[in-house]
């Protein structure tokens, strides 16, 4: 089943999907960052958003 494009927040919320534009505005308003920011702390930690977390001490 294909994504439903009008969801407010990520299908998975334990990952961030950086190919999805919706994704990435959620991810980065929650976290407070830019989508340069968001990219680099998935190339540090993977796209786990618990680890993104604590890589960007949020």
């Amino acid at each position: 089943m294909a994504d439903d494009k009008n969801a407010k927040g990520p299908q998975d919320r334990s990952r961030v999907a950086m190919g999805e534009d919706y994704e990435v505005r959620y991810w980065t308003n929650r976290f407070g960052v830019n989508r340069d920011q968001l990219q680099d702390a998935i190339d540090a930690v993977g796209n786990d958003v618990d680890a993104i977390a604590a890589y960007l001490n949020k």
